[in-house]
């Protein structure tokens, strides 16, 4: 019990300031299986207030106040029963709560603080105590409860004192002394107690013989205490008096203080209901300068627009001002608003009706035409038409956030206006870009042979130009004017994509300030203000998910209101490319490159313009696949001229052309990959023709086609250096040696035939197990068989032959591609080597025999010397 009501003083109410006088764990009558705890307690700063609080313990075991009830709301106390005790008992406030005590000794300390609380505190009001036993209502001045309560009370003090008392010093010194009087004192309680007992009735009997032998001090005693008494009657007399003058006065003193505090709540009230109407008018009220403005100012003088986007703002910020839903079901509120829209709907009309005739004026005006003449390909800008506009931006979006249907009209009379100037310039920038990319005027070219329509119907000729495939003849594939015409193409194409971007970023940027589709929600949405807690991380990302949304949302409003804008810039641009890819192939690559350079460096990837590029670029993709395509379908179907010697089949001649001109056009560009791809593709079909043509040709060995294309496609690869042809450059030197070697092997064979031939049989008998030693005792084997032999073949004949054998080569070989000394020193090569094999056959079947044949290796070389020399 004295736990607990420590535990509630100290948590409940010594922190509000009041103290604890009682608790009684109660419950329902109805329920009493829930307990709960009824607190009396009165504040410690005056005036005192006395509350009655029902507490109960939440689910973490903490105490906290359910309901309250001032003392003064406390009507009657019914015990329930006189005669008998019970534990139940009845409070009635403005209704009747009925509790169940947990023991009896609680509920009558519960009910005696709360009679002594009210007789101090409402001593003329004080509530009705029913069916309470008599005992528990003394009168609380005779009591000395009263006096105890009517004291300060501490901290200590509210705690219930226990019945065990501690002894005093020198309590404790009398006990001591007086045992140790008495041996046994320890030993034997008993006989200590009745020694205790007989030395009390002695000093008793003492005491009252002492006292009889002072009859008259007692009487004279007497007789002072009854005067005291007399007097102490007296006294209260005159303090019962008092008390009823007083009661009277603190009546008196605590209606007053009643009406002051009323008083102070309406001052209060008053005053704050004056600031609400002061912050309301000033919020509504419309200032006589700004109704001037929104109503009479000239539109077209820049001084007055800042008064009218000022005038605007004031005149929103009315409107939108944030009252109360109380307030505006006030008619004053109510003229106001009216009063304002009034204001709002005459101003958007003039604000719109203005802009809708100065959008119209832009669009009808001439402005400066391109000439078909022109000496530099320029497209206009619209910087000063911008200028002009951009001044309105800040009326544009007030008029976007109060009327949005006329909003929406002006974008779209902008749009449509604007839209016929773009169309205008565009598409006489393109043609002008044609023109200028020919060389000539479309009426110089009319009437004239070769005359065909392009993408747009508009009647061009198109120049005879060489052909661009590989697989044609050398002297069609490419020319000087060619690549000078190329190169132009080149220069003009980027002249053409400067041009363009930066009038379309130049309007979009106009159209984003003006019409303010770019806000600064997303920097509103994450910044931290003071006041406001600081996010989670959950709630940051849910945060840039909305602002992403909101981007893309404003990126795909701009990009229509460009579309809208340059509606042909797109089909001019694939139309261009469509043109130019029919002209010449090779454009295509200029195209890839530079709508990939362009795309690339776009800061907003997002921008209608990087859209529109990025379109472009796609076409021009699939025209350089179907240009490289078609390379290889003429690679795939090449045909060589059966009525002379092949030579240099001319795909493969075409391709150093073909290269470096790629080379140049790709140079330094993120589009490489899309080049080294169609590199390999071009060189694996040339390694899967090169031996079907071989074969077709009926005049030039299939040796000499594939050993010569090889030799010069190597030659090539190592002279152009492209690192993802590594792989086909070993392959071409591979295959180049495996077919000069065959084309040796063939053609050379073996100019010694017969001394070949007696040396296969000698070779054939050791195989058979003959000794080689023994070799020259055969008979068709003898050393004079291999005198016969080598006599057929004198230095002067192999001369001949050789000679016959050169001219044999000279007339197959090519004479571009310079190969008849490599095969000649091939030949020279291989002769040594079936010399030298002879010769060691020689000393190893007949040793000691001095057969050698009739020329050396030195002389060998001289006639492969003097014969390589003669040609």
């Amino acid at each position: 019990m004295t736990a607990i009501r420590h535990t509630l003083h100290k948590d409940l109410f010594r922190p509000n300031s009041e103290r604890l006088l009682a608790i009684c764990h109660v419950a329902k009558a109805s329920k009493k299986k829930k307990m709960s705890v009824l607190c009396i307690a009165v504040t410690t700063e005056k005036p005192f207030a006395v509350n009655i609080y029902q507490v109960k313990k939440s689910d973490k075991d903490v105490y906290k106040k359910k309901c309250s009830w001032t003392l003064r709301q406390l009507q009657e106390i019914d015990g329930k029963e006189e005669a008998k005790d019970t534990n139940e008992f009845e409070l009635k406030f403005e209704k009747v709560y009925k509790w169940a005590a947990s023991n009896i000794n609680e509920r009558n300390s519960f009910i005696l603080c709360l009679w002594k609380t009210c007789c101090q505190y409402l001593p003329n009001k004080k509530p009705k105590f029913n069916h309470m036993p008599e005992r528990l209502l003394e009168d609380p001045i005779l009591t000395p409860e009263v006096e105890l309560s009517s004291q300060p009370i501490g901290e200590e003090d509210a705690i219930e004192m226990e019945d065990y008392q501690d002894l005093t010093e020198k309590e404790e010194t009398g006990v001591e002394k007086l045992m140790s009087q008495c041996e046994f004192a320890i030993s034997n309680a008993e006989a200590f107690t009745e020694q205790l007992s007989k030395d009390l009735s002695i000093l008793d009997g003492t005491n009252i013989h002492t006292i009889m032998a002072s009859e008259k001090e007692v009487e004279h005693l007497i007789q002072m205490i009854q005067g005291a008494i007399d007097e102490a009657v007296k006294i209260e007399t005159k303090l019962d008096a008092y008390t009823d003058v007083v009661k009277n006065v603190q009546n008196n003193i605590e209606k007053m203080e009643e009406k002051n505090l009323l008083i102070k709540i309406e001052n209060a009230n008053n005053t704050k209901l004056l600031e609400e109407l002061d912050n309301l008018v000033s919020q509504l009220d419309l200032d006589h300068k700004h109704q001037v403005a929104l109503l009479d100012s000239d539109l077209t003088n820049p001084g007055n627009i800042s008064a009218c986007i000022a005038a605007a703002n004031a005149l929103q910020k009315a409107l939108n001002a944030k009252v109360p839903a109380a307030l505006m079901k006030m008619n004053a509120y109510q003229e106001q608003q009216k009063f304002l829209e009034k204001f709002r709907t005459k101003f958007s009309q003039r604000l719109a009706r203005h802009l809708n005739n100065l959008f119209i004026h832009l669009g009808n005006e001439l402005g400066a035409s391109l000439s078909v003449y022109a000496v530099e390909l320029t497209l206009p800008k619209h910087v000063l038409r911008h200028k002009d506009l951009v001044v309105y931006a800040d009326l544009m979006n007030w008029l976007r956030n109060v009327e949005y249907s006329s909003y929406e009209a002006l974008s779209k009379t902008y749009t449509s206006s604007l839209r016929k100037l773009y169309d205008r310039d565009i598409r006489e920038f393109f043609d002008n870009a044609k023109q200028t990319i020919s060389g000539k005027s479309e009426k110089e070219k009319k009437g004239k042979s070769g005359s065909s329509q392009d993408l747009n119907g508009s009647v061009v000729v198109n120049k005879p130009k060489a052909s661009s495939l590989l697989a044609v003849e050398k002297d069609v594939f490419g020319s000087e004017m060619d690549l000078s015409e190329r190169r132009k193409f080149d220069m003009l194409l980027e002249r053409m994509l400067s041009e363009l971007e930066p009038v379309c970023l130049a309007e979009q940027q106009f159209c984003i300030k003006f019409f303010k589709h770019l806000t600064d929600s997303t920097s509103q949405l994450t910044s931290l203000q003071p006041g406001i807690p600081v996010v989670t991380v959950t709630q940051t990302a849910n945060t840039e998910l909305m602002s992403q949304k909101k981007e893309r949302q404003i990126n795909e409003e701009v990009r229509r209101m460009m579309g809208e804008l340059f509606p042909v810039l797109e089909s001019e641009l694939l139309t261009f490319i469509g043109y130019y890819e029919k002209q010449d192939g090779f454009y295509s690559m200029y195209l890839l490159v530079r709508f990939s350079q362009h795309v690339m460096s776009a800061q907003d990837t997002g921008s209608f313009l990087s859209m529109t590029f990025a379109n472009a670029l796609v076409q021009a993709k699939r025209n350089f696949d179907k240009f490289m395509q078609a390379q290889i379908k003429s690679i795939e179907d090449a045909k060589l001229h059966k009525k002379s010697k092949c030579g240099i089949l001319p795909f493969i001649s075409n391709f150093e052309d073909f290269a470096q001109q790629a080379e140049t056009i790709f140079k330094d560009s993120d589009r490489r990959i899309d080049l080294d791809k169609w590199y390999v593709k071009l060189l694996r079909t040339m390694f899967d023709v090169i031996p079907r043509l071989a074969k077709e040709h009926p005049k030039t060995p299939q040796e000499v086609i594939m050993m010569e294309n090889y030799h010069h496609l190597y030659a090539l690869l190592s002279q152009l250096k492209i690192s993802c042809l590594d792989n086909e450059r070993k392959e071409a030197k591979q295959l180049y040696n495996e077919w000069l070697q065959a084309y040796v092997t063939k053609y050379f064979g073996r100019p010694l035939v017969k001394l070949n031939i007696f040396f296969d049989g000698v070779q054939n008998k050791v195989a058979q197990g003959i000794k080689e030693e023994e070799i020259g005792y055969q008979l068709a084997y003898s050393k004079q068989e291999l005198r016969k032999v080598i006599k057929e073949y004198p230095g002067k004949e192999v001369k001949k032959g050789l000679e016959h054998l050169n001219k044999k080569v000279e007339k197959h070989l090519c004479e571009d591609e310079n190969l008849l000394q490599v095969v000649w020193h091939s030949m020279q090569e291989e002769f040594i080597r079936q010399y030298k094999a002879i010769h060691a056959l020689i000393e190893r079947c007949y040793p000691g025999s001095m057969i050698t044949v009739e020329f050396t290796i030195s002389e060998i070389l001289q006639f492969f010397s003097d014969i390589a020399r003669s040609h």
